[in-house]
């Protein structure tokens, strides 16, 4: 009888620790006081899973579960997001920076600080992915995809098979050349050809890399950002310097394009997902970041841009298309040299954007020459007044 009874015991025992979690699991947060609102939400282009070529409608799924609108826009690069959003001309609710400008638009104090109660999928980001320089406690941004930067050529224009930068200064390929339309990849492309560090301060070492882009100027069809899709896909370039990810993506338009990693180095960036300080429905903008990281969502967003991930669910995922491809996920042997963007200070920022400016005029004509020219005259006269205010801070030091 006793063994009978101890029998029921262990039986109810094993039923109760199966119950028990379920019992103890905590509710989904309600969220039905959003029912209503709207979130605004500002990305790279060609960024997400949009339902088309039969993949998940993210946007969509997200505004059928919650009842919450998204008004969902585009930027080309971190510059135009950041004048975007100092301009006061619009108010968002999520930015996707990249790793430099999140770390200077929490510097500025432009981002919100997020609750990670309204956002406990974060738990699935890999922790090399925390904690880096841009967001040290993890205060400001959730990542959303990594990759590095590389060079995409078209095997039937290019002889051979390029492995360095020095290509895109290669006369063969005059007028069949793109490069990057934002100063940062682009500066960045020169730096690493002339062996320096893509964070310098030292304006020597800018003034050396503009006269590198100077040479490269008569050879450049254009300064692109998504314009680089259609180019390359339809035969129109020979060579471009671009992102890992979107090389895939026009890959499956036009396989005649190959890629490599440039043996002098690339830049290898984190883009994240952040609340400005000025946003409208913090809530609700920690739901979607929550959204955005489950594994579902996250794997249609993976399959669909074709960057690397840094979530552990997708990348264990039988459903992620791209689990090991070699340009994502190289092995150490294929692996270049790598550095990540920085946030520069004020005085090198300005004067690379002088530069910049310098540059843009010599590749344009007329009206364009006359708005580069007029943009160079404005950063000329602020770095003089800057270094002027600096030199009278310093002399009344000493």
């Amino acid at each position: 009888m006793m063994k009978r009874i101890m029998c029921i015991i262990a039986s109810l025992l094993v039923i109760a620790s199966c119950l028990c979690p379920v019992a103890m699991a905590q509710p989904e947060k309600d969220y039905s006081h959003l029912k209503g609102t709207t979130i605004n939400v500002y990305n790279w282009g060609e960024y997400i899973s949009d339902g088309s070529e039969g993949s998940l409608d993210v946007n969509k799924e997200f505004e059928k579960r919650y009842g919450i609108t998204v008004n969902y826009t585009n930027f080309e690069s971190n510059e135009n997001m950041y004048n975007k959003l100092i301009s006061g001309g619009a108010n968002y609710d999520v930015v996707i920076p990249s790793d430099y400008m999140i770390a200077k638009l929490a510097e500025e104090g432009l981002l919100a600080e997020l609750d990670y109660e309204n956002i406990p999928n974060h738990k699935y980001i890999l922790d090399k992915y925390k904690g880096l320089y841009f967001d040290p406690d993890n205060k400001y941004c959730v990542p959303y995809t990594v990759g590095m930067v590389g060079l995409i050529y078209n095997t039937k224009m290019v002889d051979g098979t390029p492995d360095s930068w020095s290509i895109m200064w290669d006369e063969r390929y005059a007028g069949k050349i793109l490069i990057f339309n934002n100063p940062r990849d682009t500066f960045g492309i020169a730096q690493f050809l002339l062996g320096q560090s893509i964070n310098t301060t030292d304006l020597k070492d800018w003034d050396a890399a503009i006269e590198k882009l100077k040479e490269q100027n008569p050879l450049v069809a254009s300064y692109v950002m998504d314009e680089i899709f259609g180019k390359m896909e339809n035969n129109e370039a020979a060579i471009a310097a671009y992102y890992a990810g979107d090389f895939l993506t026009m890959h499956d338009v036009n396989p005649d394009l190959a890629f490599c990693y440039p043996k002098e180095g690339v830049n290898f960036f984190v883009d994240a997902m952040c609340i400005p300080k000025n946003a409208q429905n913090k809530e609700a903008a920690e739901l979607y970041i929550n959204f955005m990281c489950e594994e579902e969502i996250a794997v249609a967003n993976a399959n669909y841009i074709c960057y690397a991930t840094p979530h552990a669910l997708v990348l264990e995922s039988d459903d992620y298309d791209l689990k090991g491809d070699p340009i994502l996920y190289p092995d150490e042997a294929n692996t270049p040299p790598t550095e990540i963007f920085e946030n520069l200070d004020y005085e090198t920022q300005q004067y690379m954007s002088m530069l910049w400016n310098e540059l843009k005029i010599e590749g344009n004509s007329n009206i364009d020459a006359y708005v580069g020219l007029s943009a160079s005259v404005v950063l000329v006269v602020v770095y003089m007044i800057y270094k002027f205010i600096k030199k009278k801070k310093r002399e009344a030091y000493y």
